[in-house]
């Protein structure tokens, strides 16, 4: 267990070593930086010689919509009042993500022994949940995704506490539990 926790560590500092020989974004170099031998440059460099056309004009397209807008630093958005629905809503599905800590998985009197298992199937659904919504993001949109996801999460939250109640009742629900915690990281990685 050690040694997969600590695997996550080794390929940061992997990305750390290497990250300084990477060019900055386009994007960035070009809407917020004003860099536009900049953004060049890192296109050729990532898409190579002919292939970075397209993109570019893409992004001069969009640097010429949002040439009136201000770009806002963390201070302001959060003074921002058009913007504090969104934000209650990041932060409650944050805090609802802290239910697949590893205490729930002892509230749903499951032994100590496979709890880091679970947490590794945890693990591994974030991950299949985010490839499988990169995939299907374009198909839907992102208003579909992030509707069916909150409604999916706010059922399978509901199911979820129904069976964590029913756990010292009947045991099959711990696992109906870990099943739930499982379905709810995939509606969030799907959706929100």
């Amino acid at each position: 267990w050690n040694v997969l926790l600590s695997f996550s560590g080794l390929v940061a500092l992997i990305q750390l070593l290497f990250l300084p020989f990477f060019p900055e974004t386009p994007p960035y170099l070009l809407l917020q930086k004003g860099d536009k031998a900049g953004c060049l440059k890192a296109m050729k460099q990532l898409w190579g010689e002919e292939n970075y056309h397209t993109e570019f004009d893409d992004l001069m397209k969009e640097k010429a919509i949002t040439k009136g807008t201000k770009i806002m630093n963390v201070l302001e958005v959060l003074r921002e009042p058009s913007v504090y629905p969104q934000l209650l809503t990041m932060l409650l599905v944050l805090l609802s993500l802290q239910l697949c800590g590893l205490k729930i998985f002892q509230t749903a009197n499951l032994q100590e022994s496979i709890i880091p298992y679970v947490s590794l199937g945890v693990s591994i659904s974030e991950l299949i949940s985010v490839i499988f919504c990169s995939s299907i993001i374009d198909r839907f949109g992102r208003r579909i995704l992030l509707c069916g996801g909150y409604l999916l999460m706010a059922l399978i939250l509901v199911l979820l506490e129904t069976s964590l109640l029913l756990s010292d009742q009947f045991l099959w629900m711990r696992y109906c539990s870990v099943v739930l915690i499982f379905l709810f990281i995939i509606a969030y990685g799907l959706g929100p």
